[in-house]
């Protein structure tokens, strides 16, 4: 356990707190940890990485913390309205489907080695953003209503995109067949 880690763990923990939030209507403070939760983000990478401090446990650890914390946002937010059904349902259901996948793959001993693709990437930026952008809009009545639209039918298309672009290259993988993004 280093520095990194702990700092990781202590997001992990912000999940249940920043959901708790939400369904409590309290989105204002839910807005100002979900801004620590990315600042810790950047710190505990910054520090992993200049100072040598990354390890197995982190490299599984952080990018969970930083799922949970996303599809807990999306949740609260799409039960109680403030996020459309079927983006919470595919964001969910694209998570959902690629560790099936990647669990799959171990149990049929071809394990395949999950790299984050370009589309996966800028998904990732798209929800963290609308998250954002809703939580800032319904914490401090900004009238944000066409960001928001726009962003909203943006992270579907990312997040259909990013689930072809993995399941593609999961089935070139059982297949036989290295996909060229998957090669690094």
């Amino acid at each position: 356990m280093n520095l990194p880690n702990l700092i990781t763990l202590v997001r992990v923990i912000l999940v249940p707190v920043v959901f708790w939030l939400l369904i409590t209507g309290q989105t204002e403070v839910a807005f100002f940890l979900f801004i620590i939760a990315g600042i810790s983000d950047a710190v505990d990478g910054y520090l992993a990485k200049t100072f040598g401090w990354q390890t197995e446990l982190g490299a599984y650890l952080d990018p969970l913390a930083d799922k949970l914390l996303i599809v807990s946002i999306f949740l609260a937010l799409g039960v109680d309205g403030k996020l459309p059904l079927w983006l919470v349902v595919a964001v969910v259901s694209r998570d959902i489907l690629i560790v099936i996948a990647v669990m799959l793959s171990w149990v049929l001993g071809n394990p395949v080695r999950i790299r984050p693709l370009i589309v996966s990437k800028a998904n990732t930026v798209a929800q963290i953003v609308l998250a954002g952008t809703v939580l800032a809009d319904e914490g401090f009545g900004l009238g944000l209503a066409w960001p928001r639209f726009i962003l909203v039918w943006l992270t579907g298309a990312l997040t259909v995109a990013s689930l072809a672009a993995y399941l593609h290259s999961w089935l070139l993988h059982m297949s036989g067949y290295e996909s060229p993004d998957a090669r690094g």
